[in-house]
């Protein structure tokens, strides 16, 4: 009976989407354009009552390169608040590598990828597995 409702509470907390504020959404695209052609990453925040993304964290010591970004995970704070990941592809494509999905399944549980130009139509967000999520913009 009670191994149910926990599954059912799990279930039902799956169907929640997600949402990300517009300014913060804003900051990803303008922080991606800045250091293009280099990969630009970070961590999501989210207010978990609201399950609603509204920071971005930069870790200290984090390297961008052409066609990765090195995330230096000891040097994430303890927060609970943090949910996944940030990160561009100077490339036209926002899906993820095989690369960023092992990334996923070791941190977080929405992760966030934008591509070049770095615009409202060049990003997407996806699972630990890298299933493709529908978050609204707010």
């Amino acid at each position: 009976m009670l191994i149910f409702k926990w599954r059912k509470n799990k279930v039902e907390q799956n169907k929640k989407r997600w949402k990300i504020e517009k300014k913060c959404l804003d900051l990803i695209f303008e922080s991606a354009r800045s250091v293009y052609p280099k990969e630009f990453a970070g961590l999501l925040r989210v207010d978990d009552s609201k399950r609603i993304i509204s920071e971005v964290v930069l870790l200290p010591g984090t390297i961008s390169g052409d066609s990765h970004a090195i995330f230096q995970m000891h040097m994430r704070p303890i927060d609970f608040s943090l949910i996944g990941t940030i990160h561009s592809h100077p490339s036209y494509s926002f899906y993820p590598s095989g690369a960023d999905i092992q990334l996923f399944q070791k941190f977080g549980k929405v992760h966030i990828i934008t591509a070049n130009p770095f615009n409202d139509i060049s990003w997407g967000a996806f699972d630990y597995m890298g299933k493709k999520l529908d978050i609204e913009v707010i």
